[in-house]
């Protein structure tokens, strides 16, 4: 099976690992270039009622849920007026939300696949957004650029998470916001606390959010499975279905049973 081989090489060492997924997500990308397929976050459901109301425009009220999960994250703060950086902006989505309804001055979007920004770029503009190709390892920004920095569901295909974070640290402001969201198999969790507790970043909030995530992947499996039915080859429909997150797969199952865990952070630099 294509993704059983895909997760047994991502494994092997860092740098295969990032090329792996640099490649992988060219390959979406080239291969389905329309409109309707924005976001490829796993969503978040408000069983709790944490969020605002949120009002979205009827174009954008399809995404709903995967909305939801960027408005969770980048609402840590208030935005107006900043200058904000998504690492890992993907095909442009969150990164629009943020620029369309939260009101900062500048909003940029960086991501590894030349081809996801080539895609950003033409289905986004908006004068305070723009998109750059980028290594979240490797940040192309000057010393204290930004005000508040965005992660949503992309550091789990770096291949040094220490060095992204040393990264975000480098390239925020004194007293900025860096806000996160990813999942992680438990194993990995210690590893994870390690990286960000020697990011010289200030933890201000913790939450493990896998029940949100988990109600949300149930609300647009039925979509995301006639996406893959009706867009994608035979011979990769098994490798979409596990990347989707829909329900019976690898990620549907570990999020289920607790082997795999959706956490938000929320952190300020010194």
């Amino acid at each position: 099976m294509i993704e059983n081989l895909f997760i047994f090489l991502t494994g092997i060492s860092p740098k295969i690992k990032r090329n792996l997924w640099r490649w992988w997500y060219q390959l979406m990308a080239k291969s389905y270039q329309k409109t309707d397929w924005k976001f490829m976050n796993y969503g978040f459901s408000d069983l709790n009622l944490e969020l605002n109301p949120l009002t979205l425009s009827p174009e954008d009220e399809n995404n709903r849920y995967f909305i939801q999960l960027y408005h969770y994250v980048a609402t840590a703060t208030d935005l107006t007026g900043k200058k904000v950086l998504e690492v890992g902006c993907g095909r442009g989505g969150g990164a629009s939300y943020v620029a369309k309804y939260l009101q900062p001055q500048e909003m940029i979007g960086v991501d590894f696949s030349q081809e996801n920004i080539n895609l950003a770029n033409q289905f986004y503009q908006f004068p305070n957004l723009s998109f750059q190709q980028g290594d979240a390892e490797n940040l192309p920004f000057a010393d204290q650029t930004f005000d508040v920095i965005i992660n949503v569901e992309s550091s789990h295909c770096y291949g040094s998470m220490t060095k992204f974070v040393q990264e975000v640290e480098r390239v925020l402001k004194t007293g900025g916001i860096f806000t996160w969201a990813d999942l992680r198999p438990l194993n990995e969790l210690e590893k994870l606390k390690e990286s960000f507790a020697n990011s010289g970043l200030i933890e201000l909030k913790t939450v493990n959010i896998t029940p949100n995530v988990l109600k949300a992947l149930d609300l647009v499996n039925e979509s995301k499975q006639t996406l893959i039915k009706n867009n994608v080859p035979a011979f990769l429909k098994n490798a979409f279905q596990e990347f989707a997150g829909v329900k019976d797969s690898k990620i549907y199952q570990g999020l289920k049973t607790g082997q795999i865990v959706y956490l938000s952070y929320i952190f300020q630099k010194k």
